[in-house]
Formats: C-alpha cells, sequence, structure tokens
C-alpha cells in the first residue's frame, strides 16, 4: 500500500515575484521571514508539534544520545595566557556545561569566571577574555540567549569583583592593554540609533580608560570606512607598538595599520598604514623591546598565495613590499595557517614557529627568523590539526599550542625553543583515552571538472569492506580548512558501523587561497560540483551503496547540503540542513549577511545575481519532486543565519515533496549560530544522528544486529 500522504502545517503560498536586473525571482513565502508575525508563529508552534511527535517515534534516540554523550565526555583545556605571576586557561571538565576560566598563582589554581554561576539557566556564554599585562585585571565578555552581542566588563583577578563595566555593543572584541591596567583598546559598535536597521555594523576602534563613562571613549580607527568592516587590536606587552588590521566583511583582504604610542597620546595614535586596499591577508607580529629600527615580521600571503613570512622595521613599513625582506618562503606543498614569535633572552636569534596544512594534515616548523633558514621540525602525535597557538611570558622561549584528530581529544602541547622538545602541558585536563573502533584515510578523487579533491575516511575497519551507511560533510567557504579533529558525532556514527566522511572542497583553505577563491564568488558551484563529486567516489568505491549515503552541514554547510539536495534528491537518503543559508538573493538583508558579499556577491550585482539565483536552494525548489527526508535545523538567537532561511525552505518543501521521508524543522530557544550548553549540544548531534541512521538503515550503537551492514 501506498502511505499515506503527510499533513503539514499551512503555510500561504503567495504569488510574490520580484524582478531584479530583468530576472524574475519569485519568493512564495516571504510572509515568512517575519518572525513576530501571528501567522509565523501559529505555523512554528505547529511544526514544533510535527517535530515532536516524530522524534517521539524515534525508538532509537536514546541509545545515540547515550553514544554522544559518553564520547564527548572528555575533560577540555585550551591553551594558557601567562601574565605577570599568574597563568590563565579555560577548562570543562567533563560532565559542565560550559568551559570556565581557571588562573594560577602561588602554587594554587581556582576559578575565575564560571558562566554557570553567572546564569544557571546555562543560557550565558563566555565569549572571550584577555588579562591585564601585569594579570591583575581581567577584560571579559559574555553574552545570552546566543546572540553574540556581548557585555564587556573588568574584573580584579586577586578579589573577582567585577570593578568596571558593563560596556554594550561589543561582539567577541580583541583586547589590547596599555601597561599598568589603566586602559585599553577595544572594538565597539555605533549607537543602532544613528544608522537604524545597522545596530550589528559601523565598528569603531576605541580607547577605553577603566572605570570611566564608556560614552566618552575617544575613537581612535574606523571613521569614514564601510560600515562592514571588522577590526581587530594588539599592543605589544611593553606598550609601545598598536597594530589595527581591518578586513571588509568576511573578505580575505587585510588593511594593517601600526602606531608607535611611544610617539604621540593613546587617544590620538599616529596610525600608519602597512598595507591598504590590497586583497592579500596579512598580519604583523611585533616583540617587547622593538625599536623603529629593529625588525617586525608579517605573515602574508601577498604575492604567495600559500603563505610566507617576511621581515621588516617599523621606520620602513610605509615603503611596502619593497622594504620586506622573506624569512620563511612559500612552500608549493602546504599552507601556512599559524607563526608565533619567540625572542627569549636564551635564544641567539628571535625564533618563529610556523604551522602548516599539507594535504590538510598539520606540520609545525621551527625557523631562525634573522638568518631566514628552517631550524626544526616540531613531532606531532599523529595525523591531526593545531591551533590555539599562545607564546608564553612576553620574551620568553616557549609557546604553547593544542593537538587533535579524529580519535583523540584537543590536548594542550608546550614547545621549548631552547631545546625544540614538546611536551604535554600538564596543568589541566589528564589524558583522555583515544577512542577505538575508528580507523581514518585519506582518499582523492577527481571532481567534475577533474580537479583533484581530497577526503578524509572514517570507518570501522579502514577500507571498503561492505557497502555501509554512509555520512558525508563538508564546508567549502570563507578560506575555511576542514581538518582532522575530534568531534563525538563522527565516533558515534562509526561505533555504530557506519562511514563518515570529511571532504575538503574548492572555497575552503585547504590548498591556500587559490583554493579558495576556486569555490567562492561567480565560482561557487565548483564546491557543489565537488561535494557531488565525493558521494560519487563513495559510492563507486563501495564505502557506501544507492540509498545508504545521507548528508549533513551546518552555516555555509548548510548551504551546501541544501544545494546537494535541490541538484540531485534521488542522491541522498537523508539530510540535515542546519544553521543555513537557502535564499541566496536576499541573504544580505538578515543577519549578518552584508558582511559575506565578498565570499558570496552581491544580489545587487547584474552578473552575480544569476549565480546566486542559479544555486539558491529555495530557488530551486520543484514541485512534485521525490525529495528524501529533510531535518532543518535553526536557533531563534542566531544572528548570523537568520532563521528565515530554514523558516521559508521548509514550507517550499513540505509543499513540493513527493517523497515519503519527513521534511521537519528543529527551531531551538535560547540558543543561537555557536557556542551552547554542553547538554543541549549532546541531544542536537544525537538527534540529527538518529534522523540520519533512520533513513540509511544504521542501527544505533549497541543494538543488536548492527555490524550487519
Amino acid at each position: 500500500m501506498t502511505p499515506e500522504p503527510r499533513r503539514y502545517p499551512y503555510a500561504e503560498r503567495q504569488d510574490a515575484v520580484e524582478e531584479l536586473h530583468g530576472l524574475r525571482v519569485p519568493d512564495p513565502y516571504r510572509a515568512l521571514e517575519d518572525a513576530e508575525a501571528p501567522d509565523t508563529l501559529r505555523w512554528v508552534a505547529e511544526q514544533d508539534a510535527l517535530y515532536e511527535a516524530e522524534r517521539s517515534s524515534w525508538a532509537d534516540l536514546e541509545r545515540w544520545r547515550a553514544e554522544v554523550a559518553a564520547i564527548d565526555a572528555v575533560d577540555r583545556v585550551r591553551s594558557p595566557e601567562v601574565r605577570g605571576d599568574r597563568v590563565f586557561w579555560l577548562r570543562q571538565d567533563a560532565g559542565r556545561e560550559h568551559p570556565v576560566l581557571m588562573v594560577a598563582e602561588a602554587g594554587a589554581q581556582r576559578v575565575l569566571l564560571d558562566p554557570v554561576g553567572l546564569d544557571p539557566s546555562g543560557r550565558t556564554v563566555l565569549d572571550a577574555w584577555e588579562p591585564s599585562v601585569e594579570g591583575d585585571l581581567l577584560a571579559y565578555q559574555v553574552s545570552r540567549n546566543g546572540t553574540e552581542d556581548s557585555l564587556l566588563r573588568v574584573l580584579d583577578v586577586a578579589t573577582g569583583k567585577v570593578v568596571d563595566g558593563p560596556v554594550d555593543r561589543v561582539r567577541r572584541s580583541s583586547i589590547g592593554w596599555l601597561p599598568g591596567g589603566g586602559a585599553f583598546y577595544y572594538v565597539r559598535n555605533l549607537d543602532p540609533r544613528l544608522h537604524p536597521g545597522e545596530g550589528r555594523y559601523h565598528r569603531r576602534v576605541c580607547l577605553h580608560r577603566v572605570g570611566t563613562d564608556p560614552a566618552t571613549d575617544a575613537v581612535v580607527f574606523g571613521e569614514g570606512r564601510d560600515k562592514t568592516q571588522f577590526y581587530s587590536v594588539r599592543v605589544t606587552a611593553d606598550g609601545r607598538w598598536l597594530a589595527v588590521t581591518a578586513t571588509l566583511g568576511t573578505g580575505r583582504g587585510t588593511d594593517l595599520h601600526l602606531a608607535d604610542l611611544w610617539a604621540g597620546p593613546p587617544e590620538r595614535p599616529r596610525l600608519r598604514a602597512v598595507q591598504e586596499g590590497m586583497d592579500a591577508a596579512t598580519r604583523l607580529y611585533a616583540v617587547p623591546g622593538t625599536g623603529p629600527r629593529d625588525p617586525v615580521w608579517l605573515r602574508t600571503d601577498r604575492d604567495a598565495a600559500r603563505g610566507r613570512v617576511v621581515s621588516c622595521r617599523p621606520a620602513e613599513l610605509h615603503l611596502g613590499p619593497g622594504a620586506w625582506r622573506e624569512v620563511v618562503p612559500e612552500r608549493p606543498d602546504a599552507v601556512l595557517t599559524h607563526l608565533t614569535v619567540l625572542s627569549g633572552p636564551e635564544l641567539e636569534h628571535p625564533l618563529g614557529l610556523a604551522a602548516w596544512t599539507r594535504n590538510t594534515v598539520a606540520e609545525v616548523t621551527v625557523h631562525d627568523l634573522v638568518e631566514g633558514r628552517q631550524v626544526g621540525v616540531v613531532p606531532l602525535p599523529g595525523a591531526g590539526a593545531v591551533g590555539d597557538f599562545r607564546a608564553g611570558p612576553p620574551g620568553g622561549h616557549e609557546a604553547y599550542f593544542a593537538y587533535t584528530d579524529f580519535v583523540t581529544p584537543p590536548r594542550v602541547l608546550c614547545f621549548d625553543a631552547r631545546t625544540g622538545r614538546v611536551t604535554r602541558w600538564e596543568r589541566g585536563a589528564p589524558d583522555a583515552p583515544g577512542a577505538g573502533g575508528a580507523v581514518t584515510r585519506q582518499v582523492s578523487f577527481p571532481s567534475r571538472d577533474g580537479t583533484t579533491v581530497r577526503m578524509f575516511v572514517i570507518s570501522p575497519t579502514g577500507r571498503p569492506d561492505v557497502p555501509r551507511p554512509a555520512l558525508l560533510t563538508g564546508y567549502g567557504g570563507f578560506g575555511k580548512t576542514m581538518s582532522p579533529r575530534y568531534r563525538a558525532q563522527v565516533l558515534a556514527w562509526v561505533r555504530a558501523g557506519g562511514v563518515f566522511a570529511w571532504a575538503g572542497l574548492r572555497g575552503g583553505g585547504e590548498e591556500g587561497e587559490a583554493w579558495h577563491l576556486a569555490g567562492s564568488g561567480k565560482n561557487k558551484p565548483n564546491t557543489f560540483e565537488d561535494f557531488a563529486a565525493a558521494g560519487d567516489h563513495l559510492i563507486a568505491r563501495g564505502w557506501t551503496g544507492p540509498g545508504r549515503l545521507t548528508v549533513m552541514g551546518g552555516s555555509n554547510g548548510g548551504l551546501l547540503v541544501g544545494a546537494a539536495l535541490t541538484r540531485e534528491p534521488g542522491k541522498y537518503a537523508g539530510v540535515v540542513c542546519a544553521a543555513p543559508l537557502l535564499d541566496m538573493v536576499r541573504y544580505e538583508r538578515s543577519g549578518l549577511g552584508p558582511s559575506w558579499t565578498p565570499e558570496y556577491g552581491s544580489a545587487d550585482d547584474p552578473a552575480l545575481l544569476p549565480v546566486l539565483f542559479g544555486y539558491s536552494p529555495y530557488h530551486r525548489v520543484t514541485p512534485g519532486t521525490a525529495y528524501p527526508a529533510v531535518l532543518l535545523v535553526a536557533a531563534d538567537g542566531d544572528t548570523r543565519t537568520d532563521p528565515l532561511h530554514a523558516r521559508k525552505m521548509c514550507a517550499a518543501l513540505q509543499h513540493a515533496t513527493s517523497g515519503t521521508g519527513p521534511v521537519l524543522l528543529r527551531l531551538e530557544r535560547g540558543v543561537g549560530h555557536g557556542d551552547r550548553s554542553a547538554s543541549r549540544a549532546v541531544a542536537l548531534q544525537a538527534e540529527c544522528l538518529a534522523f540520519l541512521a533512520r533513513q540509511a538503515g544504521l542501527p544505533a550503537p549497541g543494538r543488536p544486529g548492527r555490524d550487519a551492514v
């Protein structure tokens, strides 16, 4: 018997068509953009009820939740910051909802800041923190309900008492403390009343004096610049050099300015352009004690798409690349991702700790930054990823960084530049056991235009022994690299007998800036072609079979799987599309959309509108198509990708599909695009896996017969 068609909540389908640059663009569910409209509220409530009813029928959900929770229950620490006689670091013990900020002093350690202590509901997140140069004060930023709209406060580290703030209109701002702890540079948005509807733009770099009204803060940078620019600040520990970077939205090009704070009052720093108006990413590194004729270093992809390091003198920076001297050359086989400069008195010359990805796997090398030669290679625990690089005390010889891979939880390592040794940083979480039952292989395959693409395949045996239920994911955007990393979802799926595939697509940073550009703007369809070819490869090589391939992605990855769903709906057994962008004609009109035009292009551009419209998943939904089961995931506090994308796509798919699989919307309250409590994260991951496992025929972990794949 043919199953009875599902009855979905009613959403009025309007005959709304907008003509843009001569192109007719339909938008039948535009009414669902208004989250507060009565019809939208009614429709969302009915979608909630539908999701609850479907979820209650997933008999294996609790098994998935227990498995994800068990794998995720590892102690985690982040790399430490050393300030004066104190050490600060984030620690999250297994079972704790949020990381806590720890401080060690005089041989003892204690919790300095606990988000749950600030808000027992678990909806408050510690977004950013920065100790003062002496370590006696801490600037920290917290936000609530997932909005990432932070309040900045300053506390006295010795007493734990708040001594300044709150300062509003900040969003994970970098902090540049001046010595003495009396003032710091930070980034703040203008009063939203000045630009109605644009409250998350129009940023400025300001100087704040602790204990004063932020309304009196001096604006030192940002006037007259594009409203979408993001800024960051950095001050050397001796208080001499202020570096300000500016990027247009999420574009790669970095404007870089430097000021000698000893040459004038901090309220009026004499910022000089090091680089401006160039389509290149450049970061400056200076150490305490640097004078105008001493070297500083730039990590840049200017004239080096995979990255290099050059040195120059502050007094000559205005001369541009003609004054640069290359000290770490571009590598043809790897992408430069991090640089840490160590300059302790026990070192003959300053050393640079350089991190690279080669074929998406991390390497770390050591370089003499004066003589311009490589002097060592840092051994790593395996084929994984590194990050969270922090130098030790200013002018010291130690650096800290994190390491992880698909079966190894993050661990913090300490590099000693005097000896070249790497040790586990002992203060913090103990070693967690590696996760068994999963073998990682890296494979390569041709995309549909012949371009070679690489992918990690994690499976129970490390070979395509039998076709198994597969879960394919990717990102392919903003130059972000899909490096190996520990994820409970990956291991839970594999331990249940499935295959998890992690693809590095064009648009990402796996092969440098050229790879990124090959999957952005007018080239964005290449990302979708690579993803389709990844699925083809998994089937052709026997890792999985027809009807057993599922896909999942979030944020830009939500756009990716939305495009995959609408391009080849018959290819996938199930789709999870989380925090997505799906209406690519109107994405600039909500969330942080205007910041993303460097990545996607603008619908206001007559040349790019047909590209955006051509792949926009919302506009490719076709009535009468047998779409697979789809779970759209959104959060009401998401200020990056507005939930309207998920709402409109859900209504369009529910109206159009002739398939038997459900189309569901999971709307979570009180969280946003990023961090959330551990229990909420586990619940979300478990529900996504349970949903896809039902479609692909994967028994839950611990269920008899799970090896019969």
